[in-house]
């Protein structure tokens, strides 16, 4: 009988399912597209029952191109932080899933009193705004929906419980909340008493890879059930992991709907220093490694490079190919002079699509060169205020979805230090499937995180390519 492990990346984009061997040689991905129903002014959504329903179809899919006979041994859920599902004591889900990005709460959290606005920072190393949670949170409340006995679950969280695990909250998960004191990981009564409820709003406080149940869904197919779960943690720091980006000096930089910069720390950063990254929009939060912690700096530039190609009428993977060759021909700058074309709109706090014509002469590939200008912009804010709080970083590990394109690679590696670049396909749950490992393993964590990674650069050797600055 096949034994495998099993990860999940409910991703913003899709949604995939990723089968391996204990020891981390890929079998199979599935995919769908993550349900999400797009409404007016940036906002997105999903019932919960949707997103579990594409789980249980990406496992129906798994089911019938595996080996008869075979066994999931573990399963573990990574994917987006901030959205999340709302549940009663019957575990009913009280309202849709509201996507990271939705910009619904951004009013209820300025409406909190000063005081408590003024400690956030600090005290949950993030900004004031809608990202966190707890915006959401607020919204849902002053909607009419009443927060006393309601647990509210991260998505990987959610999924684990609806497959058969109990309510719990994984570090990584929760510290994006806006509901935990980075001091020492636990519930900060503030947040708690703003809410008017307690700490039972969050599930138990678990690691990732941490087991914390089996899978007894009785939609999963026979050889997924009796699986041990477990909750992988944030997406971005999953696939950081994955490609082995685990070490201080290093930077890994994501690009997918988000671009997010992860830098590992040993140890949290003090109030003070958590309070000037928060302002600058970069968060100081737990990591899915035991016990270490990263600052995290995002920015909307994957959005909006979907949104360009979008106008562009680029869809498929052919028109992407077309405009990446392209925009490779132009010089990194672009070919029109200063100033007339510029992008704009991938703060972390915005996300809304500017473009500002002020030349003739404009082209496709001009107007993609300028989101990709722009997008190394608000990196390099990012990364002057990291910079002020811990030394620069050495090396980079570039992945995600917009670094299979040479012109964006390009445009990255003029900025960052010595760039690499992960060919991995699907680091997210690649990464899960390593955190379903260890979760059955008697090994330590580095111990099958080493295995996974060789596993992966033995079945790709070319999965991390070097690029020159340019």
């Amino acid at each position: 009988m096949s034994e495998y492990v099993v990860g999940i990346d409910m991703g913003s984009t899709s949604t995939k399912l990723l089968v391996a061997t204990p020891e981390g040689r890929q079998v199979l991905v599935a995919s769908r597209p993550s349900p999400w129903t797009n409404l007016d002014h940036g906002r997105a959504e999903m019932p919960a029952d949707r997103a579990i329903a594409v789980v249980r179809d990406l496992a129906a899919e798994a089911d019938l191109r595996l080996d008869a006979g075979y066994r999931v041994i573990a399963l573990a859920v990574s994917g987006m932080a901030e959205a999340g599902v709302l549940l009663d004591a019957e575990g009913t889900a009280l309202a849709p899933i509201m996507a990271w990005f939705d910009p619904r709460g951004a009013a209820e959290i300025m409406a909190t009193p000063a005081a408590f606005r003024e400690e956030f920072l600090g005290r949950t190393g993030l900004p004031v705004g809608p990202l966190a949670s707890i915006a959401k949170l607020l919204h849902l409340q002053a909607g009419g929906i009443a927060l006393a006995g309601t647990t509210f679950l991260n998505v990987p969280e959610y999924v684990v419980h609806a497959l058969g695990g109990p309510r719990v909250a994984e570090y990584s998960l929760v510290s994006r909340t806006g509901l935990i004191d980075q001091d020492d990981s636990t519930p900060w009564a503030a947040a708690l008493d703003v809410l008017g409820v307690d700490e039972s709003l969050l599930g138990r406080r678990v690691s990732a890879g941490e087991a914390v149940g089996s899978l007894t869904d009785p939609e999963m197919p026979a050889g997924f059930r009796g699986a041990a779960l477990t909750v992988a943690g944030h997406d971005h720091l999953v696939s950081a992991v994955a490609v082995g980006a685990t070490h201080t000096g290093q930077l890994y930089d994501s690009m997918g709907t988000a671009e997010a910069l992860v830098r590992v720390l040993d140890d949290t950063l003090s109030f003070a220093a958590r309070e000037r990254l928060a302002h600058a929009g970069i968060n100081c939060v737990r990591h899915v490694i035991p016990g270490k912690y990263v600052l995290l700096a995002g920015t909307k530039s994957g959005l909006l490079m979907r949104r360009v190609l979008q106008l562009l009428g680029i869809t498929d993977a052919t028109g992407r190919a077309v405009i990446d060759a392209a925009a490779l021909a132009l010089p990194v700058d672009g070919a029109l002079a200063d100033g007339g074309l510029e992008v704009s709109g991938a703060r972390n706090d915005d996300g809304v699509l500017k473009i500002v014509a002020q030349s003739d002469g404009l082209s496709p590939a001009e107007l993609f060169a300028a989101s990709l200008r722009h997008g190394n912009d608000m990196l390099a804010e990012c990364m002057a205020v990291m910079d002020r709080e811990v030394a620069p970083p050495t090396s980079t590990v570039l992945t995600g979805g917009w670094s299979t394109m040479a012109s964006v690679v390009r445009s990255r590696s003029a900025l960052l230090p010595e760039v690499t670049v992960s060919t991995h396909d699907e680091g997210t749950a690649y990464g899960a499937a390593l955190f379903a490992a260890f979760a059955v393993s008697s090994e330590s964590f580095d111990d099958v995180a080493k295995t996974f990674l060789a596993s992966s650069l033995v079945a790709d050797g070319s999965s991390l390519l070097t690029t020159e600055r340019s």
